[in-house]
């Protein structure tokens, strides 16, 4: 009888650890499009963040204390998205990843900053950052990071340049920032075509594109639908510059465009083309045999970022990390996670070297190192 005591008060103590080691472990929560047209991205960016937090367990943790991780699926919805940060904030959770989606990000934004939750997002949209949430960072560069480096760049290459967006958030964002950019430049847009979100036929696009006589194209479109594109600009025999931003290159879009990718010219943030992405680029494909797009390389990254100011603080306060983030330079050096070394300013818009990218023989090659804006 003492026995079986002595064990059930064992296995009470056993289950109190437990619950006390659950209890101490940093929640985080990464909200992101695993369905729907935003899958592709929401996948990369998802299994970066898994690769980082596996990584950090394994070398003790943040702080000594474990990472418990969960991934939820916008369904590539604001209002899921909304829904399910809310949930994460209920949970308790320390920070929030995702999502991805500039247009998902601004609607369950508010829900993080009405919690004082620092929320990691890969959306790019220029208004993001541009709502006064001193709780909200970018995992990768915002349009009015981004954008200058383009505009320098169709500059050099275009007189009459043709735009072609996507009509949402991410998409406009993009067309009216360009816009204003190449204003009283060398450069004019003679025509702007907007298209929808999952759009399967580019066909009437290309068509107008091609009776504009533009000298170059500005592709602004989500991952699948630059594929799309690609294709039926080669159908078309369209011959001129193609130029985009991040996601017109993609690991993705090369792979669904096929030969059409070829020639497809892209500021990057970030690619495993990169000499200083590449070990993270080997690692990815080791656990997910497939190759990273630059979603795989922000999550990865975001999660060490937070890791080295949660290191700075000393401690888990939100309020403290978020600060920390802000007006900040973190040196890869001394960070190595992160990769690159990075500077956030007040909005929680960060600055780092960036590429330019074209697509040869069926892969993005990088043509060219850009330094950080902020240096001349």
């Amino acid at each position: 009888m003492k026995h079986a005591t002595f064990k059930l008060v064992a296995l009470a103590g056993l289950l109190a650890l437990g619950g006390l080691a659950q209890a101490q472990a940093i929640k985080i929560a990464n909200i992101v499009e695993l369905s729907g047209p935003g899958t592709t991205s929401g996948t990369f960016f998802d299994n970066g963040v898994k690769l980082a937090v596996k990584e950090i367990n394994a070398a003790g943790g943040i702080l000594g204390k474990q990472i418990d991780l969960t991934s939820e699926d916008t369904q590539t919805n604001p209002g899921v998205a909304k829904g399910l940060t809310q949930k994460a904030v209920d949970n308790n959770v320390f920070a929030i990843f995702g999502p991805v989606y500039s247009g998902s990000i601004m609607v369950s934004m508010a829900e993080s900053k009405r919690a004082k939750v620092p929320n990691f997002t890969g959306g790019e949209g220029a208004a993001v950052t541009q709502q006064g949430n001193p709780y909200v960072f970018r995992t990768s560069f915002g349009q009015s990071v981004s954008f200058p480096k383009v505009a320098r760049y169709i500059n050099q290459k275009s007189k009459n340049l043709v735009v072609i967006y996507v009509n949402n958030d991410f998409g406009k964002g993009g067309r009216d920032t360009i816009r204003k950019l190449l204003d009283g430049s060398p450069t004019k847009i003679v025509v702007d075509i907007s298209t929808d979100q999952g759009q399967v036929d580019f066909s009437a696009a290309v068509l107008q594109a091609k009776r504009s006589n533009a000298d170059a194209m500005f592709a602004y479109v989500n991952e699948e639908e630059s594929a799309r594109l690609l294709r039926e600009l080669r159908k078309q025999g369209w011959d001129k510059p193609i130029i985009g931003e991040t996601t017109l290159t993609g690991q993705k879009v090369i792979e669904l465009a096929g030969d059409a990718a070829n020639g497809a010219m892209a500021h990057v943030g970030l690619t495993v083309e990169a000499p200083q992405l590449k070990g993270f680029g080997d690692k990815y494909k080791a656990a997910y045999n497939s190759v990273p797009d630059h979603n795989g390389v922000k999550g990865y990254m975001g999660m060490y970022t937070l890791k080295a100011a949660i290191d700075k603080v000393g401690k888990l306060d939100r309020e403290a990390v978020a600060a920390a983030l802000r007006n900040t330079c973190y040196d890869a050096k001394a960070n190595p996670g992160i990769l690159m070394s990075v500077c956030y300013d007040d909005k929680g818009d960060l600055d780092r070297e960036s590429f330019m990218v074209q697509v040869k023989a069926g892969r993005g090659e990088v043509v060219e190192t850009l330094p950080p804006l902020g240096k001349k």
